[in-house]
């Protein structure tokens, strides 16, 4: 997605310059997906031009998407009473730009020393999911190979290893000479380089196959909710409101939001009850071929949700949207309408 300049998406009687930084955010918490941009417009060149002095253009705007992308999913996280937005937005460039340097395998020609420095020395907040992974399995393979040994190699080599005992004092321990007690050591990593290969062969493998699931549904999930930011980014969104039916809570509504011509559109919930057990929240779309579901939603405790769907036909305004409560599987709707959006009269 390339930098642009964006319309503010305010409200009636309001205008973007109305609406400070805190605003929009608490706005994006409670469920109003336009809001991030106004953020977008406001903020997206001022991060650019950070990354841009660290990196090339091109992971400049990829950081300028993550950005954003956090933002859009971390709105609610963002505590007014520990300093203004502007320095929680930029603290979050200001991250993104420094784990790209750490991510390079040199220092970049574009970024002062001083400044590549500094910012590749700043401390990740989060932990490496794949690192944490590796060393579990690591963990379970010395494990393993432990166990396959004679009970008195294993006694051996857990006092040596994970009591970080001498070879005299584990002779000592217990009450061996000196030379039975080396020999047993000896014995038990000899058995220890046995056992280990074929098993951490076989973990190195399962790890390797997991990893690649997992980050090859990682990545298409960033892409799928890069084309959302997309979505809700553009000049040209489309936004609907779904709202209750009598006997529902009349705070309860939800939003679809989509770009004509395009092929991915977001529908976000507001204030919905918790479903009851055995109960979902199913979504539904009508068009000229009847209704088609969209997908189940899952509300959080605040009752917020979110459910992004793609596809051709989500380029174009719907005859009618619904959410309904189902108790059971099906390719009609059948439960209780909560909110509903229709075209006509």
């Amino acid at each position: 997605m390339r930098l642009r300049a964006l319309p503010g998406g305010a409200g009636p009687g309001s205008t973007e310059m109305d609406r400070t930084d805190e605003d929009l955010i608490q706005e994006l918490a409670s469920g109003r997906e336009a809001s991030i941009g106004p953020l977008y417009a406001r903020y997206a060149p001022i991060m650019f031009g950070m990354a841009a002095q660290a990196v090339d253009r091109a992971t400049a705007e990829e950081i300028v998407q993550d950005v954003f992308l956090a933002v859009w999913k971390g709105a609610s996280t963002f505590d007014p009473k520990r300093g203004a937005a502007r320095a929680w937005l930029l603290q979050i460039a200001h991250y993104r730009i420094a784990n790209a340097l750490r991510s390079r395998s040199r220092r970049p020609r574009a970024a002062s020393a001083s400044d590549a420095e500094r910012l590749a020395d700043e401390p990740d907040p989060s932990p490496d999911p794949a690192e944490e992974a590796w060393a579990s399995h690591r963990r379970t393979i010395l494990r393993r190979a432990l166990e396959e040994l004679p009970p008195p190699q294993r006694q051996a080599l857990g006092l040596a290893y994970f009591e970080e005992l001498s070879h005299g004092e584990i002779a000592q321990v217990l009450g061996l000479p000196l030379g039975t007690a080396k020999a047993r050591i000896r014995a038990g990593l000899a058995g220890l380089r046995r056992h280990l290969a074929p098993i951490a062969a076989a973990l190195c493998l399962l790890l390797a196959v997991g990893l690649a699931v997992r980050l090859s549904a990682r990545r298409e999930e960033l892409a799928r909710d890069e084309r959302a930011l997309g979505t809700l980014t553009s000049s040209d969104l489309v936004p609907l409101r779904l709202g209750a039916v009598e006997g529902v809570a009349p705070d309860t509504h939800a939003t679809y939001r989509y770009r004509p011509g395009g092929s991915t559109a977001i529908l976000t919930l507001s204030t919905f009850a918790p479903a009851s057990r055995g109960e979902t929240y199913r979504a539904w779309i009508l068009d000229r071929s009847g209704w088609t579901l969209l997908g189940d939603v899952r509300p959080d405790a605040s009752g917020k949700g979110r459910l992004i769907v793609e596809g051709p036909r989500f380029g174009a305004r719907p005859d009618g949207l619904e959410i309904t409560r189902e108790t059971a599987p099906g390719a009609q709707p059948a439960g209780p309408v909560i909110v509903r959006w229709t075209s006509g009269p």
